[in-house]
């Protein structure tokens, strides 16, 4: 479905993690996605507490409101709808409702850069940490690099002591096995020559570069803040805002991106019929 989607979730604008085709495609199977074409084009899915719902590919604004409301019968609600779009949904035929799990963790390129301010200093002194007590180098994700990033991914998975069904490890091993098939994007990190961190995304929108995923190998003090603060600083200057994504209502993802003092959070809609 690359050559259906792939196109239209960029004209869409949403702005939104899963307006991408890898993001769909990575997660196709966490969330039961499939194509619907009726009419127009829906990604069905399972929201991540349980509910069925349809994902439109197009702005809404330029659907026929009557044949939305026939499509709601058949799913709890159409999701994700990003607020710029909620003017369309009349209060007296829609209800709108929001999860706190569903909503994107975006940062300014510019805090990424420098972390500054009182409430990052942990990060800025991690970071110093880092940069010396390794020899370390940052290199570009390609496709000859992509073998060190399966091992860093291996790695992480042991030293998390998680089930692999527990977490993104397939998804992401996928990411990197079709790399260049799904134009990814991404760098890859190293501290005492050994492959110590890598991150991986693309661009959302002409603003706004998501990062789908971001492991290491946390025996490097410091590695986390030494990857996001130097692929920020190497990111095109178009770029202004980066998306790390939801937290799904896990705690240790929750305090992980929170830790990073987000600077808005992409709340997602829930729209059903009234």
């Amino acid at each position: 479905h690359k050559d259906l989607l792939f196109s239209r979730l960029k004209q869409a604008k949403a702005g939104l993690s899963e307006y991408t085709f890898a993001n769909l495609y990575l997660f196709r199977q966490n969330h039961d996605y499939e194509v619907i074409m009726d009419g127009d084009v829906f990604v069905k899915g399972t929201s991540f507490d349980g509910h069925a719902y349809l994902m439109p590919t197009t702005d809404v604004r330029g659907l026929d409101r009557d044949y939305l409301k026939e499509l709601l019968k058949t799913v709890d609600f159409l999701f994700p709808v990003p607020e710029a779009w909620l003017s369309f949904f009349g209060k007296d035929e829609f209800a709108i409702e929001y999860k706190e799990g569903d909503a994107d963790y975006i940062y300014t390129v510019e805090k990424m850069r420098t972390f500054p301010g009182r409430r990052l200093h942990k990060k800025r002194n991690l970071l110093k940490q880092f940069l010396e007590r390794y020899r370390h180098d940052a290199l570009p994700l390609t496709t000859d690099r992509l073998d060190q990033a399966r091992f860093i991914l291996k790695d992480w998975l042991a030293a998390s002591e998680m089930n692999e069904a527990d977490t993104d490890y397939a998804p992401c091993l996928e990411a990197l096995d079709r790399y260049d098939e799904l134009v990814l994007c991404g760098g890859i990190y190293f501290a005492e020559g050994e492959p110590a961190g890598f991150v991986l995304g693309e661009e959302v929108n002409e603003e706004t570069f998501v990062l789908h995923f971001a492991k290491a190998r946390t025996k490097f003090k410091g590695v986390y803040q030494y990857m996001f603060n130097n692929f920020a600083k190497i990111l095109p200057q178009k770029y202004k805002y980066l998306n790390l994504e939801q937290d799904l209502e896990k705690e240790n993802l929750r305090i992980f991106k929170s830790s990073y003092v987000p600077d808005a959070l992409l709340r997602k809609a829930r729209v059903k019929l009234a």
